[in-house]
């Protein structure tokens, strides 16, 4: 079984990239982030056309979640990360797919930092950390995926002396999504690519992509269950080269069967 996460950075505008790699790879569970659409806007029919099913939380202009399973079932189990009543933004779905926890996470960039951005960020780490580890609690095989907004380590961002003050390498940040893992996740990517240089996200400036001049800030935290699971993971980077492409590279790991 394959799982992905990809921010699409507007799947609307992106639409025949993301249906282009959809083609090519077929992953059987897609976590898609940053949408840009409005509910009644999600590509239904297309992304149906695919060969998918899929379950969404929209936002007009920012934000937006989505899951996708290919010829399977799925049952949304919430729309909204708990701990917050007020929270309207649309930065979290859940799903129950082929016996596996599926959330998928768009966690806030928190810049300018400091600010109350950057404090909207921590306090959303919070919150996703209470509900983590509820889920972790659970004994339930559950998959933690999405664009965290976070560099956890200086092998994971180009020339990290250049963003110490940036939030998504923050002191702060990086101290948030160490606490997460503490919590007994395992960081699928980094796992199975341990001193390994790679990123996943490049920037539209400056040659990043051509430069190789990345970060590596979408990740898989995947439960002790899914954890004995793991065959592979990677990032399908070459799709970051295409066309009116995302800034994002859409990460993938395999599972066995159980």
């Amino acid at each position: 079984m394959r799982i992905a996460t990809y921010n699409v950075n507007g799947v609307n505008g992106r639409l025949p990239v993301l249906l282009r790699w959809l083609e090519e790879t077929k992953p059987d569970i897609v976590s898609l982030q940053e949408l840009k659409a409005p509910e009644e806007k999600f590509p239904l029919q297309a992304i149906n056309d695919a060969g998918y099913n899929a379950i969404w939380q929209g936002q007009k202009s920012w934000n937006g979640v989505a899951i996708l399973a290919r010829g399977m079932e799925i049952k949304e189990l919430r729309r909204v990360l708990p701990g917050d009543p007020e929270d309207s933004q649309s930065r979290y779905i859940e799903a129950w797919i082929n016996d596996i926890v599926i959330a998928c996470l768009y966690l806030p960039n928190g810049n300018p930092a400091p600010g109350p951005k950057f404090d909207y960020k921590l306090q959303w780490f919070e919150r996703l950390m209470t509900h983590a580890k509820e889920l972790f609690e659970s004994g339930l095989p559950v998959v933690l995926t999405g664009d965290f907004n976070v560099m956890p380590t200086e092998l994971d961002v180009y020339k990290p002396e250049r963003w110490g003050d940036d939030a998504l390498f923050r002191p702060e940040t990086r101290a948030a999504f160490h606490k997460l893992m503490e919590q007994g996740w395992t960081d699928a990517v980094r796992k199975l690519n341990p001193g390994k240089t790679i990123y996943t996200f490049w920037d539209y400036f400056r040659n990043a992509y051509g430069r190789d001049a990345g970060l590596r800030i979408d990740h898989f935290l995947l439960s002790p269950s899914i954890d004995k699971r793991l065959l592979n993971a990677g990032v399908d980077r070459h799709v970051r080269g295409w066309e009116k492409s995302s800034d994002h590279g859409p990460v993938w790991i395999e599972l066995s069967e159980q």
